[in-house]
């Protein structure tokens, strides 16, 4: 008796293709940004208005791109966003190195989450100035919180930008609003430039500052605490408790010499621990205290105003600078000046002249 052979029998020998070439790390990269830009700026806003977190990091790296397809289908995407913005409380927390800002603002956080409040924290993280490199390891130092379903937390390389802050902050924030964030923390590098920087995106401003650490009053420029609506002495706990007490008067009556703000709210100088948790409902209850009388007076909305404009100027500057730059005649003419200046045939003033000619 004979067997009829099957066909489609799974022993049968199928026809094989021919080997895929390897992918350099170059094409992978390309890959993956163009799939990005292949989705449009209405998949992007229809993600995020769902808190889609994937499609917002996503955004957000489009937004840190700089190449200039990314940064028109960004822009896009900030635009159909806007209307959707402006609903959160934009909280800037900035501190002396070590003064235990991740900490906090993970205490502070998680109390807040713990409320049934969605919080997004954008942190600045330093950038090497040799390599490049950025540890971006606010995550890892902010455990309990990053593993929160109600909290986003985006760290970002400071690059070369003013302060360590990065120029798209801003416009992440917009994104964070229309996803349905609450609460927006801004935290900085550490004291220095960035301040300016933070105050012109956030609503509150918050010092962080340390007791015990030596002249208390000469360690901090007084331009920042100018800007600071609270300075909270942190690590106000164990043997700290009585310092940070002292440290607390001694910031209290270096306020009153400062002239009035704008707003009408007088600064609030506060202790708390981040470790033990002591403070930290306190500190919320103040920035609640400022958001009630900046919107009464309607200060709030003038601040966002002038927010925006301020904004736009430093962009159209950065702009500016960036086009100057960028040129290709520019570049030869810098370079033949630059050598004249480095003989001493011309002086550096001139040199500028020249080119800005």
């Amino acid at each position: 008796m004979s067997i009829k052979k099957n066909k489609k029998s799974a022993l049968s020998i199928k026809k094989g293709v021919s080997q895929v070439k390897k992918l350099d790390k170059k094409t992978i990269v390309k890959y993956t940004l163009s799939k990005k830009t292949r989705k449009t700026p209405k998949f992007f806003l229809e993600g995020i208005l769902k808190n889609n977190i994937s499609v917002l990091s996503q955004a957000i790296t489009l937004i840190e791109s700089s190449k200039k397809e990314h940064k028109d289908k960004s822009q896009e995407i900030i635009n159909l966003c806007l209307p959707y913005s402006g609903k959160s409380l934009r909280v800037g927390i900035t501190g002396v190195p070590g003064v235990g800002k991740s900490t906090f603002i993970e205490a502070l956080g998680m109390m807040l989450v713990n409320k049934g409040k969605k919080v997004a924290v954008l942190a600045i993280d330093p950038s090497s100035k040799k390599s490049g490199g950025s540890i971006l390891g606010d995550k890892t130092r902010m455990e309990e919180l990053s593993a929160s379903k109600n909290a986003f937390i985006r760290p970002s390389p400071a690059g070369s930008t003013l302060g360590g802050v990065t120029r798209k902050t801003a416009e992440t924030i917009i994104l964070c609003e229309a996803a349905g964030f609450d609460v927006i923390f801004v935290e900085t590098v550490g004291v220095g430039q960035s301040e300016l920087a933070v105050s012109s995106m956030t609503d509150f401003f918050l010092l962080l500052m340390l007791a015990g650490a030596g002249d208390e009053l000469q360690g901090i420029k007084r331009g920042i605490m100018e800007m600071a609506d609270a300075i909270v002495i942190n690590k106000a706990d164990g043997d700290n408790i009585n310092k940070s007490r002292l440290a607390m008067a001694e910031y209290k009556n270096a306020l009153h010499l400062f002239p009035a703000s704008k707003s009408g709210w007088i600064p609030i100088v506060k202790t708390a621990s981040a470790y033990t948790k002591n403070g930290i409902e306190e500190v919320w209850d103040t920035i609640l205290e400022y958001e009630k009388l900046v919107t009464k007076t309607s200060y709030l909305f003038q601040k966002r105003n002038e927010q925006a404009k301020y904004r736009m100027y430093e962009t159209i500057n950065e702009e500016l600078k960036n086009r100057f730059y960028n040129d290709i005649q520019n570049k030869k003419k810098i370079s033949e000046l630059e050598k004249k200046v480095l003989s001493g045939e011309i002086s550096p003033y001139f040199a500028a002249k020249e080119l800005l000619k």
